[in-house]
């Protein structure tokens, strides 16, 4: 059993904030792969289904996102489950917008909801780290994080949200480097290497004209 986690905030203030990615991510995993619907527990929203031949909890913390290690660490006591079972869907500054990757471990980078994380139940769990940019300056960063996606993020963002539920049954199975090749091939997929280039024709001094020579023509020609 594994246990997931999508940090975010509660409320329809910040459904569609940047800091909200995480819950983006695990919604809608819920929502492509047909899980349980989602009910009140550990101060969360968990939901339950399978991806890969293995048992996944979703978790959607509503403790607000500076207190989220709280309702994980419930969750995780609750099902006897230690902090390598657990992995967490976070935004992240420091990767561009629509990049994914994946860590274990590590330093919390100040984001509130890791900073958490690593108070109840340690820094040893699993991350995928979702790009969502930085605003430039850092005195701008919590009101960047709390503000919403734009318009003109919408595709990158679907994208990636696709990659990610694409690729989530590799992930629960352990192989993230496939998980990632998902999420590359909603994000930046690859060029059509189909088209060829058209084949340059002869010049037509090259093309052998028709043989205008007579018999005794030719024969002297080929005595010369």
């Amino acid at each position: 059993m594994q246990l997931w986690v999508g940090l975010g905030n509660p409320g329809a203030k910040y459904a569609a904030n940047r800091h909200n990615i995480g819950w983006m991510a695990v919604e809608r995993i819920a929502s492509d792969h047909g899980f349980a619907p989602w009910r009140g527990k550990f101060q969360s929203s968990l939901c339950e289904g399978t991806l890969g031949g293995e048992k996944i909890l979703l978790l959607k913390p509503e403790t607000f996102m500076n207190l989220s290690g709280q309702s994980v660490g419930e969750a995780m006591r609750f099902y006897k489950l230690t902090a390598a079972d657990v992995t967490v869907f976070h935004d992240e500054l420091d990767l561009a917008p629509g990049k994914c990757r994946v860590k274990t471990g590590g330093g919390h980078a100040g984001h509130n909801g890791l900073r958490s994380m690593h108070q109840h139940i340690g820094e040893a769990y699993n991350r995928v780290r979702l790009g969502i940019g930085h605003p430039g300056h850092k005195d701008r960063v919590a009101a960047y994080v709390l503000s919403d996606f734009a318009k003109a993020e919408q595709d990158w963002l679907d994208d990636l949200l696709r990659g990610i539920s694409d690729g989530a049954p590799e992930l629960a199975k352990g192989d993230s480097g496939r998980f990632l090749n998902a999420v590359a091939l909603r994000t930046a997929p690859p060029r059509s290497s189909t088209t060829t280039k058209p084949e340059t024709p002869k010049a037509a001094e090259d093309e052998p004209g028709p043989d205008t020579r007579s018999a005794m023509q030719r024969l002297m020609d080929k005595f010369r």
